[in-house]
């Protein structure tokens, strides 16, 4: 009765459409997950053999063409037909085991099978003979993916395992065998989900070959300092990246040869097959701790026809374990599976290394520095991006305005458009062109079928009988129809953040002047227009009869709510700020050598002979001297045959140099000084490949870049200081945490560097900064990027890359954007703080931070009605029943089968927040009551009363923190940090916290 109840609590979480229980229940003789598991026997090298396919979410070819398994040419590949074939043979013998990764591709399959495929997979999960690893919707990058997306698509993956097959589909370990590098969130966020372990397949060569050395291959990871204990988790490094030992890949896309046991054969070659596997068996044991190894049999794409991997892998079961018996070998092969594995190691209660930091960069060779991937394909990142940001407006809107439940369809939609370009070859930039292109295609259709929900949602917030309807633009490329078109048309700003927004710079495309603007009262506010850059405007994937930019500042925008504008054309009720009011200076113009900007917070002045900016605070006076360089490496060109002639290209930054980092950078440029009553910023043309605009933004420095490449180069844009960083900068941790870098150095191995550019690259997804003992200076990006301090006090971004060659690791496919015959454009957005390092200072620089990634959503309509109209409606509106604390985030909010799910997280540091944050859900939202809560784990699909951690043997203590401790003597153990319970209602998120609740709810009128 009891483990009815588990079920009924597990499945209850997340189903949507319940199943029959007779199909998820274990029956008599039947267990799943570590129950299944074959022993481990004491003494004896136990071999875990684990069948497994890899199969990308789109790479070389898309998704639908891996499903189908179209266009062979290409590749070889068809996910429908090892389903297919896994399932056949699975049934033919119960000792056979498999796993599956991809939901994705999962599910895909399950929703087209018949009910008797269905109840055999049903059967198949239940006796632990196929299990889940992952879990998520697909493989995810740990670079470039922002840690928000990585929660949700696995939360939408694991929800559909969990809805289908109850905690038998249970993933336990996480299965990362892929991706160019691993993060120390995504650690610390599996270990939040309730995963009890963690594989990985590529790790820096250097790392790796230390690891092997010293029996470091599996350790105990602490995924956060801030979260300590409950952040850690088992990691383990597989011997063979995810490949089989050589010579025993049974695959039909493989050359190797089968195993043959007919003795009257002249092809009989089992006696040399068992004793090479024998010794790969016993070099591989001696990486490990314990008497248990994980031997990968699979790839990508194998299983094609499973009936080649199952016979062979049941030959090589059979007759090793005959020969160990016969001649006392002590060695032991069985089926098993990664989870088993883990419980395997568990059980033998080794005692592990730790590890407290990450793995990027990820070099495979001296001169492949994996590091070009953080920035490749930019305006795919800055899509994902954006589709994020909407995906969380519409999750928001559907949940508080009471919305019909057949919206969840397109909601969905785009959960899964969303999830898949995680893909640890979407997000990338690593996939060929027309991938890249069919990845626009699902996420654009996605995007544009959602805006049903926000018309909806606005449409009922403004007024009974609103017929607004709201048009998707493309503000990225000044592109918007209804702005062009229409003589008055409303802006409706939704901020999906809990922090109110005290003012917000709006741009809009429209065609020539002449505009008003009037705020939510519908009184007349500044505003002003300008030409639109000459760069923008011959943009060739640009649609658009924009000539100007209509640009104003809204002011007070609520938190977790809309404020609406009214914009009309052909009115001078008061002048506005034109072209008339910009100028044009270049270095040879007489007067003031400075061109200087300023607001209520900054004064920035720009000299027109060298272009060093110097920044004063109005706040509190801090200053800084310092240069914004535009630039770009010339890319290594080489024919790849050895790792000295590797080529730069969509996986692999390799600049045509390995010395002083000198950028090829411009000199003879035209300034374009806009000085207007709502605007202050200078436009840069420096050629027809890049300009730059800086601005003042309240007290922060904007730099948009837009840059359209010429081939061979790699652009960056370089911030020199004077600021003394001995070597040291900070990267972000998929948005979230921050860790420190040292120039030239890795923290648990002594480096040897053949590339110290690229090298020293990391990955930046919204985050990076350098400090003195006084001052911090932080970049904050709008997608994810590439940056590195190569030199003391300089720091640099990545922003775009277009390359003549491939480096030869599998897209074979040159990275070159182009449209309209010209290098592709991207425009690319940056965010300077300044910041004197006192303790309020730095809470508002994260707030900042935080804010910059989750920008206001802008939505405009077409108005069929007058200003008076307008002034009539529900122009401002907030969710919000009272304001939260400084530090807390509402990460999540979203429709929950008849509840809603709610995250709310704590996002400073305990420095920052040394004791807890409080929220009372009851008085959160203003159109909903919270009835009752109940906790999950981080991806709701366990409850988190019925979680309990694993606990590891480790050689040392962590160190209390990693930041502190990297490059100093002295290390403070690591102690934990208090708990507090909640009081009701009243939930307390201590620094660094991410906390989930399944909520049952009541809609106010």
């Amino acid at each position: 009765m009891q483990r009815w109840l588990l079920l009924l609590g597990v499945v209850g979480l997340v189903s949507t459409v319940p199943t029959p229980f007779d199909e998820i229940t274990p029956r008599d003789g039947e267990s799943c997950g570590y129950d299944s598991c074959t022993d481990a026997e004491p003494g004896v090298l136990n071999v875990h053999l684990v069948s497994h396919t890899h199969d990308d979410v789109g790479w070389l070819k898309t998704l639908d063409q891996y499903y189908y398994g179209s266009r062979n040419t290409i590749q070889k590949a068809c996910v429908e037909c090892i389903l297919n074939s896994v399932v056949k043979e699975l049934w033919l013998d119960p000792k056979r085991k498999f796993i599956y990764v991809e939901t994705a591709f999962f599910w895909k399959w399950w929703v087209a099978q018949p009910a008797s495929v269905k109840s055999q997979v049903h059967t198949l999960v239940r006796q632990g003979r196929l299990q889940f690893v992952g879990g998520a919707w697909s493989m995810n990058d740990e670079a470039a993916s922002h840690y928000q997306s990585t929660v949700d698509q696995f939360t939408w993956g694991l929800q559909k395992l969990n809805d289908t097959f109850g905690d038998c589909g249970r993933p336990r370990v996480g299965w990362q065998i892929d991706p160019f590098g691993h993060s120390r969130e995504f650690a610390a966020n599996l270990a939040s989900m309730g995963y009890d372990g963690l594989f990985l397949g590529r790790i820096d060569y250097q790392d790796k070959a230390l690891r092997l050395k010293e029996r470091t291959m599996e350790m105990l990871w602490r995924g956060s300092d801030d979260l300590g204990k409950s952040s850690d988790i088992f990691t383990g490094v597989l011997y063979n990246l995810y490949q089989p030992p050589a010579g025993f890949c049974f695959d039909v896309l493989c050359d190797g040869e089968p195993i043959i046991d007919d003795v009257s054969s002249p092809m009989y070659n089992l006696d040399a097959k068992v004793a090479t596997f024998l010794e790969v068996a016993a070099n591989m044991s001696k990486a490990y701790r314990t008497n248990n190894i994980l031997v990968t049999m699979g790839d990508d794409f194998n299983y094609l026809d499973a009936s080649l991997w199952f016979n062979n892998i049941d030959k090589l079961i059979k007759y090793t374990n005959l020969k160990a018996i016969k001649e006392n070998l002590n060695v032991k092969l069985f089926y098993s599976t990664p989870a088993c594995y883990l419980k395997a190691v568990k059980d033998a209660n080794p005692t592990l290394p730790i590890k407290q930091d990450d793995f990027f960069p990820y070099g495979s060779d001296s001169h492949a520095y994996w590091t070009g991937y953080y920035t490749s394909r930019p305006t795919t990142k800055w899509m994902e991006r954006e589709a994020n940001n909407y995906l969380q407006t519409f999750k928001i809107l559907q949940s508080l305005t009471n919305l019909p439940e057949s919206n969840m369809v397109i909601l969905n939609e785009l959960k899964s458009a969303v999830g898949m370009m995680q893909h640890h070859d979407a997000i990338t930039g690593t996939e060929k062109q027309h991938v890249a292109h069919d990845y626009e295609r699902i996420v654009s259709r996605a995007v544009d079928d959602a805006y049903a929900i926000g018309n909806q949602a606005f449409n009922k917030l403004l007024m009974p009988e609103a017929s607004l309807v709201y048009e998707r633009c493309e503000f990225n490329q000044s592109q918007c129809s209804v702005t062009e078109r229409s003589q008055a048309f409303v802006v409706t700003v939704f901020n999906s953040q809990v922090m109110p927004k005290s003012t917000l710079k709006i741009d809009l495309p429209v065609i020539g002047d002449g505009y008003s603007v009037y705020d939510a009262t519908g009184t007349s506010i500044p505003c002003g227009t300008q030409k639109l850059p000459s760069e923008l405007l011959s943009m060739p994937t640009r649609q658009s009869n924009a000539t100007h930019s209509l640009y104003f500042y809204g002011k007070n925008f609520p938190g977790l709510g809309y404020q609406n504008f009214y914009v009309k054309k052909g009115t001078k009720e008061k002048k506005t700020a034109r072209d008339s009011d910009s100028k044009t200076v270049t270095s040879d113009d007489e007067g003031s050598r400075d061109i200087v900007l300023e607001n209520d917070y900054i004064i920035l002045s720009i000299n027109k002979d060298s272009g060093r900016m110097n920044y004063t605070s109005r706040t509190d006076g801090t200053t800084l001297s310092f240069l914004a360089v535009p630039g770009y490496y010339s890319a290594f060109e080489g024919n790849n045959e050895i790792a000295a002639n590797r080529s730069s290209g969509a996986y692999v930054f390799r600049p045509n140099m390995t010395s002083t980092p000198v950028l090829h950078t411009f000199h003879d440029f035209p300034v374009t000084n806009v000085v207007q009553s709502v605007l202050q910023e200078v436009h840069i043309h420096y050629d027809d490949s890049v300009s730059v605009t800086v601005g003042l933004k309240d007290n922060t420095l904007y730099f948009y870049t837009t840059l359209s490449i010429d081939l061979g180069r790699e652009y960056v844009l370089r911030f020199q200081t004077d600021l003394k960083t001995d070597g040291a900068f900070y990267t972000d941790s998929n948005g979230r945490q921050m860790l420190k870098r040292i120039r030239n150095t890795r923290p648990q191995w002594n480096l040897t560097l053949a590339e110290p550019i690229s090298g020293n690259y990391y990955p930046v997804v919204q985050e990076m900064y350098i400090e003195d003992k006084d001052l911090r200076v932080v970049v904050n990006v709008d997608r994810a990027r590439g940056g590195a301090s190569l030199e003391d006090g300089c720091f640099e971004i990545m922003q775009h890359r277009r390359l003549k060659r491939d480096d030869s690791f599998g897209v074979d496919e040159a990275l070159n954007e182009t449209a309209g015959g010209k290098g592709l454009y991207s425009i690319d957005k940056v965010r300077l703080q300044v910041v004197s390092k006192t303790k309020e200072n730095l809470i508002n620089t994260a707030e900042t931070s935080l804010r910059f990634f989750s920008i206001p959503q802008f939505f405009v309509a077409e108005a069929p009605f007058s200003l008076d109209k307008f002034k009539t409606m529900t122009n401002v509106h907030s969710f919000l029943k009272t304001d939260l604390p400084k530090g807390v985030h509402l990460l999540t909010l979203e429709p929950w089968n008849n509840k809603i799910l709610i995250r709310f997280e704590n996002y400073l540091d305990k420095q920052l927040s040394p004791d807890y944050l409080s929220v009372d859900l009851t008085k959160v939202f203003n159109t909903i009551e919270i009835r009752s809560i109940k906790e999950t784990t981080l991806a709701a699909n366990i409850w988190f009363e019925d979680y309990k951690q694993w606990e590891w043997n480790t050689d040392e203590e962590f160190s209390e923190s990693f930041n502190k401790e990297y490059g100093s003597e002295g290390v403070n153990i690591a102690k934990e940090g208090k708990k507090y319970d909640d009081d009701g209602f009243i939930i307390k998120l201590r620094a660094k916290e991410i906390r989930t609740f399944v909520a049952e709810y009541g809609v106010k009128n």
